[in-house]
């Protein structure tokens, strides 16, 4: 299996998918932070939630495994603390009231080992709080860009696949399993809008750089114009593509 390496693109990130922190503020109310509170942010990404959350009686803490994301992260809140780690390589123990995470668990494998550290961070009766792609999301992206990979000869590229989507039963067990008291677990649709014509090849660009191992640019640019051609019936709507975002949330609690 490859190593994933560093390729996030902070000013993609920030210019043309804003909307993940966007839709990242609506688990804040579902936090509900509380003054004298330390919270870990998980996949923090360059920082905006963490921004929304910290005030003069919260503490954030921002992790992220790009070290791109960090320094974005530094330079536009350098007020706040961010660090580069992987979130299955943490070593907190009972510091955190609570942990945040948001459209960044589905990127981090095993699951079972960022969970575990998850727990271990937290103080007792400290909760935890994610949101991120469940089982079935951006299906008709993947399934036809997996097909593509297959039709151009790529076929191997399919093991740097560099997503998670776990159903509700499959991860609530995993929390279970590792000692969370599971309060809320849902699945729900989130058709997403992209920006502008060319939004499915920046999000590709953004996102799915791993599968692109080994592919000349312009086959690679040849690929993603019949991506397009393949999606477009059904995910280009009134000169606008929507994906077929599908997410999950969770809240669980370290009881002991």
């Amino acid at each position: 299996m490859k190593t994933r390496q560093d390729q996030w693109n902070a000013k993609l990130y920030d210019d043309s998918h804003s909307f993940v922190s966007m839709y990242g503020e609506s688990m804040i109310q579902l936090l509900a932070p509380r003054p004298g509170e330390r919270i870990l942010d998980v996949g923090c990404g360059t920082g905006d939630l963490a921004s929304t959350l910290s005030n003069d009686s919260i503490e954030v803490i921002g992790i992220d495994k790009s070290e791109n994301m960090i320094k974005q992260a530094r330079d536009k809140y350098p007020n706040l603390s961010f660090f580069p780690c992987d979130a299955t390589d943490m070593d907190f123990s009972n510091e955190f009231n609570a942990v945040f995470s948001n459209a960044a668990l589905h990127w981090i494998k095993p699951p079972e080992k960022a969970l575990t550290c998850i727990y271990k961070s937290l103080k007792k009766n400290g909760r935890f709080v994610a949101e991120f792609g469940g089982k079935g999301n951006v299906q008709s992206l993947t399934d036809a860009f997996f097909e593509l990979l297959i039709q151009y000869g790529y076929e191997e590229n399919l093991q740097y696949n560099p997503w998670y989507f776990p159903s509700i039963s499959e991860y609530t067990t995993l929390m279970e399993d590792t000692g969370f008291t599971v309060k809320l677990a849902q699945l729900f649709e989130r058709p997403t809008p992209l920006t502008g014509e060319d939004g499915i090849k920046k999000w590709m660009t953004m996102f799915a750089t791993d599968l692109f191992t080994g592919i000349d640019e312009a086959i690679k640019t040849e690929m993603l114009n019949k991506l397009e051609d393949k999606l477009r019936d059904n995910l280009y709507k009134d000169g606008n593509w929507i994906l077929d975002y599908r997410r999950i949330r969770v809240i669980g609690v370290k009881e002991s």
